[in-house]
């Protein structure tokens, strides 16, 4: 009879995912994983064979968790462009405090674009929002705006990260009310 876990895999997904945020993806070796979880390196590769399976199981679990947040996120979205607003800048928050913390979080992207499983949870995830936003700011089956102004967010990520004045929530804020006032200015000719 096997024996009973003392963790489950949730558990021991979100202690390796503490460790992938905290020192980057390399860190989480089964021996460090090991020592942080007090179980044995054996064990490990009893449930997930690999070093790379337990990284991609890891990534996966942080990938539902951010689609349950998201999806959370979406249900009270006002339709309006500030409501398109609130919900990025609130995804924000997890970015991190500070640009160090910003670009650890960098390696973990690296991660979701090599794997191909991963990578298309991204592109789901993405259409999601896209499709939330373009509800949010009425552009359903018009212009994607949805798109763009996903891509504006992620752009002002990174120039946070280079140029991190105030928290990232509110400078997500500042630059997107800013991109949303200048796409809806008439064109002059």
């Amino acid at each position: 009879m096997p024996r009973p876990r003392t963790l489950s895999d949730e558990q021991l997904l979100d202690m390796v995912l503490g460790l992938v945020h905290a020192e980057g993806p390399d860190a989480a070796s089964f021996g460090t994983v090991a020592k942080i979880s007090g179980l044995s390196g054996s064990t490990l590769v009893q449930r997930f064979g690999t070093k790379a399976a337990m990284l991609r199981a890891c990534l996966l679990r942080a990938w539902d968790r951010l689609d349950m947040e998201t999806a959370r996120q979406i249900q009270s979205l006002p339709e309006t462009p500030e409501g398109a607003i609130n919900l990025l800048a609130g995804l924000s928050r997890d970015y991190g405090d500070d640009a160090a913390s910003y670009a650890e979080g960098l390696l973990v992207l690296r991660e979701d674009l090599r794997d191909p499983a991963l990578r298309a949870r991204g592109a789901a995830w993405g259409k999601t929002l896209a499709a939330a936003l373009d509800r949010s700011l009425g552009a359903q089956g018009k212009t994607p705006l949805g798109r763009l102004i996903l891509s504006q967010w992620q752009g002002c990520l990174l120039w946070w990260g280079f140029e991190p004045q105030g928290s990232i929530e509110d400078y997500v804020r500042a630059e997107l009310r800013e991109f949303l006032e200048t796409v809806a200015q008439p064109a002059t000719t």
